[in-house]
């Protein structure tokens, strides 16, 4: 019986030892609830939720730190970013305007781009090559498309990469690191092609604005109404143009003066400042008034720059001689630009014969191309005002020098036209955009010299649009006889828009010695 005791466990699961103790047995048998299945279950679930949740840390910090790229677009240094996000979305910084914010796709991404500074080489090529702008607006979408290419790439090789180390780190089993790196690539992958799934292109049309460029949609509207006025205005030109070959006939009916067959006739043009509908008045004009030399008195363009050197391509299709000085929205490159026209010729600070007239011409001292082009646009402070008649003594001493009497003497404005007085008999100038005509003040032994300021050829440019009507165009015709004095002058008016009219107002210099005109007879023609 002892020995049997012995062999035999007592109810708290113990068994007596040689030595009377009793040592513990593990229990064999479940427990009636089955509480360590429950344990592998619940256990399982942990592990799941802490793979995921390793994963999209992994995905969140994979993101913020490899989901950025730079690249170019166009001239443009930009930074390309994505972000987590719990709606889709593009922002575009424009440092330090503001931001753009398009609706342009659903998903849990936003993508900003960052434009940061102008690369220099970039920009002057563009500048120097008229053509590489056209390449460059077909290509920026191109880079845009690429660069976002690339910086999605990025992102779901940082979000594996990334969520791969956390998961070695965190559970020390690459099993379960495997599970977190592929939860991670279908997160990353999906989000991306949920975004690229739902891309809305036409949300650029809609932006919403940020900081300074919250004016933006009152200038884009200003443009737009700018740009529909002119559409309007160009398609009344074809009409004015018709009304031009009129002119002609109507001038020919004037009793007050009959040009001899020696008659030189000049047309003055000023400012034309890049507008195109402004050439094809110009040649008519000069096809019907049978103009032998066409002056210009500068602001052919509005900044000077390479790509405007195409406008003035227009001046070999007049197939008359053109004389030119630059004016302050002119650069060195626009005048050059103007020599290269077969028919032109450019003066500074120098002298042409040109169909039997002497003309002595100087361009404006200033460079001052800038958003206006209006004379405010360029200051006058006493500086500037030195410098006007500083140039206007350096063509006096030009012309006093000259071999043959100067018959007519170009400046752009006409602040620099003072120290010609006595010295020729006629000043043209431009610059103000208003026409007067007047005689400048002389000394008692001086011979009179008659100024004449042209408003703009090319009414003050697309700017001109801007007010209810458009600015009209100005240009005049000169007529001089064979001892080259001025006899008369017809100024013409062209527009404005809903009034498709032209207006002719002739002149008769009485005493052409004298340089004095005589009252205005306007005709208009509609």
């Amino acid at each position: 019986m002892d020995g049997q005791e012995n062999e035999q466990q007592d109810s708290q699961g113990r068994q007596p030892s040689e030595t009377g103790r009793t040592r513990r047995v593990p229990l064999r048998r479940r427990a009636p609830d089955g509480r360590p299945a429950r344990w592998r279950a619940l256990r399982a679930v942990g592990m799941t939720l802490a793979v995921l949740a390793v994963t999209l840390a992994g995905v969140l910090i994979g993101t913020l730190a490899g989901g950025r790229v730079s690249t170019d677009i166009g001239p443009f240094q930009a930074n390309l970013s994505l972000a987590p996000a719990l709606h889709g979305g593009t922002t575009i910084d424009v440092p330090p305007l503001g931001a753009l914010l398009l609706d342009s796709h659903d998903g849990p991404t936003q993508l900003t781009v960052q434009f940061g500074a102008l690369d220099q080489g970039r920009t002057e090529a563009l500048l120097h090559d008229p053509a590489s702008l056209s390449r460059a607006s077909q290509t920026a979408v191109d880079d845009v498309r690429a660069g976002v290419l690339q910086l999605g790439v990025r992102t779901i090789a940082a979000t594996v990469l990334v969520t791969l180390v956390l998961a070695l780190l965190v559970f020390r089993d690459t099993r379960r690191a495997a599970w977190a790196g592929v939860l991670a690539l279908v997160i990353a992958a999906g989000s991306l092609g949920t975004a690229a799934a739902t891309l809305r292109p036409q949300a650029i049309e809609e932006p919403r604005y940020e900081g300074l460029l919250v004016n933006a949609p009152a200038l884009v509207g200003d443009a737009r109404r700018i740009a529909n006025d002119y559409t309007r205005y160009a398609e009344q030109l074809q009409r004015i143009v018709g009304n031009v070959s009129q002119l002609y006939t109507t001038v020919s009916a004037l009793p007050v003066f009959e040009p001899e067959p020696g008659t030189t006739r000049v047309l003055h043009i000023s400012d034309m400042h890049l507008n195109p509908a402004a050439w094809q008045v110009i040649r008519t004009v000069v096809e019907q008034f049978g103009i032998d030399v066409v002056v210009d008195t500068g602001d052919i363009t509005d900044w000077g720059s390479e790509p405007e050197a195409n406008y003035v391509a227009s001046i070999g299709l007049l197939q008359k001689p053109y004389v030119f000085i630059r004016g302050n929205h002119d650069s060195g490159s626009t005048a050059a630009a103007v020599a290269q026209q077969r028919n032109a010729i450019v003066l500074d600070n120098t002298t042409t014969t040109v169909a039997g007239l002497t003309i002595a011409g100087i361009g404006d001292p200033r460079f001052t191309p800038d958003k206006s082009t209006s004379p405010a646009g360029s200051g006058l402070t006493q500086e500037t005002a030195d410098q006007l008649i500083d140039v206007g003594d350096q063509l006096a001493a030009t012309a006093r020098t000259s071999p043959r009497p100067v018959d007519l003497a170009l400046v752009h404005d006409p602040a620099s036209a003072g120290p010609l007085a006595g010295v020729t008999p006629l000043v043209l100038a431009g610059h103000t955009h208003n026409r007067e005509v007047h005689r400048l003040p002389q000394e008692p032994d001086q011979s009179p010299t008659l100024l004449m300021v042209q408003g703009s050829t090319g009414g003050a440019g697309l700017r001109g649009l801007e007010g209810e009507q458009p600015t009209p165009l100005s240009m005049t015709v000169l007529y001089f006889d064979e001892e080259k004095l001025l006899q008369a002058y017809d100024d013409i008016t062209v527009g404005g828009t809903g009034q498709a009219q032209v207006n002719l107002e002739r002149h008769i210099v009485e005493d052409p010695k004298a340089g004095e005109p005589a009252p205005v007879t306007p005709t208009p023609t509609r």
